[in-house]
């Protein structure tokens, strides 16, 4: 009985699977996803109306029941249009006094003769204490490595600001999401998961035999395009690329870090070689699977330290036009979407051509951002299967290259600024390592130093 049951059950499911592979095989799209996305925003846009509109009758009705005209009332909270942030960034003004490297210097006066007398005024040091506040309250760092504030309920669980009882039709769309959320989607988006790991590893193991040669290159591209298409579903992925153009073909592919999806998103476009420490899990059988099929750099832990083993491996790979680009994520760290934090100098020093990719998510969908210092990597798929979608933008950016006389740092920065500016991201000079560590003595000393030559300036 139990077995007619499951065969009764497998054709659907196996007719699904099926039809999946065979679309990911052809790289064709037949809207379902995007027409899925369209009824959720129309969904969201219908629950913030009603939520603006329950809350200014709240608000009503608290001025009307109010017994004392010269006390303030408390007004009920307006998701929409009482955030202090925006995309990630803070209302507050910062003069941007405390920053990890020196400012530029000034002029040199001349030296008087005289003996100079130094006088303290307490106001030359107002800027330097403004910034130490603001940064108690909210500094730049911190507040990146947390979920993005929402302008609007997407009416998922963990997002949850106690609208979903605002009124009767909210409660049964909110319901209807969780059944559908939890009892539909993540069941068959972990069976997706699954088959598309399995399809993953019997794949490359059998393209790893072939021998090396552009046959071998042209079906290993055609294996991962069909492979990582269907795990794109698993998570109901919607890819709009820009630019496509300038896809990068060799050379080192650098991009803004947000999750390890961000692999799968630029994988489902092109065939990219990967750079990175070895992991186990989940990770560790991905790696392995991909090890097999094209040339990557994985790393032991300590060896992942040693900068000059790096890049002489970087730069055998990069050396071979045969080899597929390699995908650097320079930060180092994942950041929360909203910025892009400090570029590792490493990638920079190889020389060569650099190709830039901006990738920015949406919010309202679902956080592909993942705290690695919160949740574990499968408590991250179960998150990210439990979402609505993961809706997010490429751009591909034309390629840039080191100028005469330009230092590593300065050109990773000015790459890092042209990424920010086409993903919409806040360009900061701050290391994402600081989350896990502490501030370098080297910035406490320059930013003493240069606090001293300020007092100085001012008192001659």
């Amino acid at each position: 009985m139990i077995s007619a049951i499951l065969n009764i059950l497998w054709l659907p499911i196996g007719g699904f699977l099926s039809f999946l592979i065979f679309i990911s095989a052809i790289n064709k799209s037949i809207g379902v996803r995007k027409a899925y996305v369209n009824l959720l925003l129309r969904i969201f846009e219908y629950g913030r109306v009603s939520i603006e509109t329950a809350s200014k009758e709240n608000q009503q009705y608290s001025v009307n029941c109010k017994t004392d005209d010269k006390q303030g009332v408390q007004l009920v909270d307006d998701a929409d249009s009482k955030e202090v942030t925006t995309n990630g960034a803070t209302l507050i003004t910062r003069d941007a006094v405390l920053l990890p490297q020196p400012q530029e210097p000034g002029l040199e006066k001349p030296v008087s003769s005289k003996k100079d007398e130094i006088n303290f005024d307490f106001e030359k040091c107002l800027d330097y204490v403004k910034s130490g506040v603001e940064a108690i309250i909210e500094d730049d760092v911190t507040s990146r490595f947390e979920a993005e504030e929402l302008k609007s309920w997407n009416m998922l669980t963990r997002t949850n600001r106690h609208h979903e009882f605002i009124s009767w039709k909210i409660t049964l769309i909110w319901m209807v999401g969780f059944f559908i959320r939890y009892v539909f989607l993540m069941p068959l988006r972990v069976l997706v998961c699954f088959v598309g790991v399995v399809w993953l590893t019997i794949c490359t193991a059998a393209v790893g035999y072939l021998k090396d040669g552009p046959c071998k290159r042209r079906l290993v591209n055609k294996v991962l395009g069909i492979c990582f298409g269907v795990l794109s579903s698993a998570i109901s992925a919607v890819i709009t690329y820009h630019n496509e153009e300038n896809r990068p073909s060799s050379g080192i592919c650098v991009a803004n870090h947000t999750s390890p999806i961000d692999v799968l998103v630029l994988m489902c476009d092109s065939t990219y070689s990967l750079i990175g420490q070895r992991h186990g899990g989940f990770l560790g059988v991905l790696q392995r699977a991909l090890a097999r099929a094209s040339p990557h750099i994985w790393f032991e832990r300590g060896e992942a330290k040693d900068r000059h083993l790096v890049a002489e491996r970087l730069k055998q790979h990069v050396s071979d036009p045969n080899n597929p680009p390699i995908l650097i994520f320079p930060e180092g760290t994942c950041i929360n979407n909203t910025s892009v934090m400090q570029f590792k100098k490493g990638s920079f020093e190889v020389g060569g051509v650099i190709y830039p990719v901006a990738i920015k998510y949406d919010p309202r969908f679902g956080d592909a951002f993942w705290n690695s210092a919160k949740y574990s990597m499968m408590q991250y798929l179960y998150m990210m299967m439990t979402s609505w979608a993961i809706v997010c933008d490429v751009w591909y950016l034309p390629p840039m290259y080191r100028q005469d006389g330009e230092s590593a740092i300065d050109f990773a920065n000015r790459v890092k600024s042209v990424i920010a500016k086409q993903g919409g991201l806040i360009d900061l000079v701050w290391d994402g390592q600081l989350k896990r560590m502490k501030p370098k003595k080297e910035w406490k000393e320059i930013q003493q130093v240069e606090f001293a030559n300020r007092l100085k300036s001012d008192s001659t």
